[in-house]
């Protein structure tokens, strides 16, 4: 996990790509959460990236007013590069990354963001998903 400028130039690149919000068709069959924030974690929003290629899930932590996100993948398999990112919306230099390549996902990511708006996203490959200004609360 890395905390860097380039971390936030990376998240704000993809929040500014994607128009705020990515959306993509609902694969066929997602990639299930796999409990890895730990627990007191539940899971508050998810994106589905494209061609079925897994999902990013956000989750949070009531007790401790952490955020976490991570990105699953679909299938199992070859390392491929793979991000997950996650920063409170009002301030991107908050930015948390994890990328490098992965087998099955990338994260977990924490970040203290109780009252926040979060954004947050994820690549598999050139595949990308997630949501800006989101679970404002």
């Amino acid at each position: 996990m890395r905390s860097s400028s380039k971390a936030a130039a990376v998240l704000l690149a993809a929040a500014a790509a994607v128009t705020g919000t990515v959306t993509s068709a609902t694969p066929a069959s997602a990639a299930a959460y796999n409990n890895v924030c730990g627990s007191g974690y539940g899971v508050v929003n998810s994106a589905h990236l494209p061609d079925g290629l897994g999902t990013v899930y956000l989750t949070y932590n009531p007790g401790n007013g952490k955020n976490c996100a991570v990105s699953v993948r679909s299938r199992k398999g070859e390392r491929m590069a793979m991000d997950v990112q996650l920063a409170r919306a009002s301030d991107p230099d908050s930015a948390v990354l994890d990328t490098g390549d992965f087998t099955e996902y990338a994260g977990p990511v924490y970040l203290e963001a109780k009252g926040q708006c979060v954004t947050w996203s994820a690549i598999i490959g050139t595949a990308q998903a997630g949501k800006a200004g989101t679970n404002c609360g």
